[in-house]
């Protein structure tokens, strides 16, 4: 569902030369380490200088082969990884990552984790008081609403995450494949509330995922992220066919 809007709007989003490298130990034998000769540190540069604006009210796919740094930019954005250089400017916007795994506590139970991500979200206690029932019904998971979060299946994590972020909507959303997972019935009901939530003009949306249907039918634009270098920013209909050439070249040359 694109938005139609042909004047320039306000900027949301703007990321400025973004580096993010991650740091962790080489493997190596349990000799070694006894003998201090295996900690050496390894460096991963998941993102190298991004730079990128989205308008306000715009949709924009993240698309990239896997381990390209398209979930890291989504962190990056949503404030939970911080750069290593660079910069990233929200505008003043409130922000919500929509992400499996990210935002819960899991020795809490799902009604208390409903309160302790709208508060996450800036939301007051009272503004999640009178979403609760309207986000306990969207979720529809029954008695586990009042059990740890630790006990639900991914499908159950799915549906509560959704429900959360789509009924306490902010200006800013973060989409990373969590429309994937759940049920067959969850799915067209989530995708079916994803669309009428984007359809806001006054919404800025980021998605991540690798169903490019997806991204063809929702986004305006088309971020493309490879091994975290950018590659090219622009019009769905000019990113996608290039992205599919390139990973087509790709296939060839690992099978030549």
């Amino acid at each position: 569902m694109k938005k139609n809007s042909s004047k320039k709007e306000d900027v949301a989003i703007t990321v400025k030369n973004l580096h993010i490298t991650y740091r962790g130990l080489k493997k190596t034998s349990i000799r070694a380490i006894w003998t201090k000769m295996g900690s050496r540190i390894e460096r991963f540069h998941a993102l190298k200088g991004i730079s990128f604006e989205v308008e306000k009210g715009k949709i924009l796919g993240i698309i990239g082969k896997n381990g390209s740094g398209k979930s890291t930019m989504l962190r990056a954005i949503a404030g939970i990884f911080s750069p290593d250089k660079g910069s990233i400017d929200l505008h003043g916007n409130t922000i919500s990552l929509l992400s499996i795994g990210v935002g819960f506590n899991k020795k809490l139970t799902g009604k208390e984790n409903i309160y302790l991500s709208g508060m996450l979200l800036g939301f007051s206690e009272e503004e999640i008081k009178e979403k609760e029932k309207e986000i306990i019904a969207f979720a529809d998971i029954g008695d586990f609403m009042d059990k740890p979060v630790k006990t639900y299946s991914s499908g159950m994590y799915s549906k509560l995450a959704f429900a959360i972020t789509a009924i306490l909507e902010t200006d800013i959303m973060l989409i990373d494949e969590v429309l994937s997972v759940g049920d067959a019935q969850f799915k067209e009901k989530s995708y079916n509330k994803m669309k009428e939530l984007i359809s806001d003009e006054n919404r800025t949306v980021i998605i991540v995922s690798h169903n490019l249907d997806t991204i063809q039918e929702l986004c305006d634009e088309v971020l493309w992220i490879n091994d975290g270098d950018f590659m090219e920013m622009g019009p769905v209909e000019e990113v996608i066919p290039k992205y599919k050439e390139f990973m087509e070249n790709m296939k060839t040359t690992k099978t030549s």
